[in-house]
């Protein structure tokens, strides 16, 4: 029987009966797993008998709930549940790129991503394209050689969405594999494999938990491609620990609740700041305003928490707005319960000058509000006093 996804968000990828008649999913801390006597340590590796893996380096009985959940609430086959949202590209971009290999990925993509495709690939002979996030952008940098296409929509800091139906189909005529990191939109308000995507990829660490407190990534996919994956993640040892897919199993079950909040709340702070004569410009999808609001009303749910917008004035007219609200937290990160808050020309790009973050698109006035669960009324009020002259 098919299951909304509020619902799968509580049950899917668990069994009914759980150790000692637990109700929610018992943490197992265990590194090793016992074999009764050798004749069933050999039917175990002829593949005659299903168990837990041997070594916790393969794998984990909580983390096996939470790959459940996760594929599920995707609409994948599989899922892989990492380290760190990170761990979750580099293993999955190792995993795919040879020597000699291209790929295209959009300006707007998170900026490690970026460095690590641009620095460190590119010692092992992988070429790339890096285009704007658009699909014409993409069409015309593909080569003969191009291997893969990555992105995210929406984009980080400018919320950029891609046309993934046509992204998907471009992909396809070129035999090209598609990678979109979704971590902004999340499965409840975009599910990418939907429109022909290949590998959806998540930072668990935003969103997914929810409450500033894990770190975790999750790739999803075809199960013969996540499978793959997961030999690579033995290899490279980049595994979640047990009780952070634990602190995830149980940050999902108000998944569902927690982003029709964030969805409701941003969209109307949003419209706030953007009648705001302090306010120069505002980058949320659900605005008329915003250049992908087309795309991203056509294939998406709702439109996320996150908000960008510059002010009027410069670099230390945006330090004082930030300074001055007593809401959002100065943090990296996003999708908590807490509100947070930060100035990307300082908190990602402050080792570059002016002219450089001209040049990557940071504008100085730029700042990015993440909202949380707070009654958005009061958010607006404090933004509302941080902005006045």
């Amino acid at each position: 029987m098919a299951r909304s996804l509020d619902t799968l968000t509580i049950h899917a990828g668990e069994p009914r009966d759980k150790a000692h008649d637990s109700l929610v999913t018992p943490l197992i801390l265990s590194t090793a797993y016992p074999f009764r006597d050798t004749a069933e340590l050999h039917r175990y590796f002829r593949g005659e008998i299903e168990r837990n893996e041997e070594y916790g380096r393969y794998g984990n009985p909580t983390q096996a709930v939470a790959e459940a959940r996760l594929a599920a609430l995707d609409g994948g086959e599989a899922a892989l549940l990492t380290a760190s949202g990170m761990a979750a590209i580099v293993t999955t971009l190792l995993a795919i790129v040879k020597p000699g290999a291209h790929l295209v990925i959009t300006a707007d993509s998170y900026r490690k991503t970026r460095v690590f495709v641009r620095d460190f690939l590119a010692k092992f002979g992988v070429e790339h394209s890096c285009v704007e996030p658009d699909v014409a952008a993409i069409a015309a940098a593909i080569t003969p050689r191009t291997r893969l296409i990555i992105s995210e929509t929406p984009t980080n800091p400018y919320l950029n969405c891609l046309d993934l139906e046509a992204l998907a189909a471009l992909a396809r005529a070129h035999r090209i594999k598609t990678l979109i990191d979704a971590t902004l939109a999340t499965p409840f308000n975009l599910r990418p494999l939907e429109f022909g995507i290949d590998i959806v990829i998540h930072s668990a660490t935003k969103y997914l938990g929810g409450h500033n407190d894990l770190l975790a990534g999750v790739v999803v996919g075809k199960r013969e491609f996540i499978e793959a994956l997961r030999d690579h993640q033995g290899m490279f040892g980049a595994l979640p620990s047990p009780f952070a897919a634990y602190l995830l199993i149980r940050g999902l079950k108000t998944f569902a609740v927690r982003m029709q909040r964030h969805n409701e709340s941003a969209l109307r702070i949003a419209r706030f700041l953007e009648s705001h004569p302090g306010v120069e410009r505002v980058w949320y999808p659900g605005l008329e305003s915003h250049p992908s609001h087309a795309i991203a009303r056509r294939q998406m749910r709702g439109f996320g928490g996150l908000i960008s917008f510059t002010v009027r004035g410069n670099l230390e007219d945006a330090t004082r707005v930030v300074d001055r609200v007593r809401i959002p937290f100065l943090a990296p990160s996003l999708g908590g319960a807490e509100s947070l808050i930060e100035q990307p020309p300082l908190m990602s790009y402050y080792e570059k000058s002016p002219e450089e973050r001209a040049a990557l698109g940071i504008r100085e006035n730029l700042i990015r509000l993440s909202v949380g669960l707070e009654d958005p009324e009061d958010l607006i009020a404090d933004l509302a006093q941080a902005l006045a002259p």
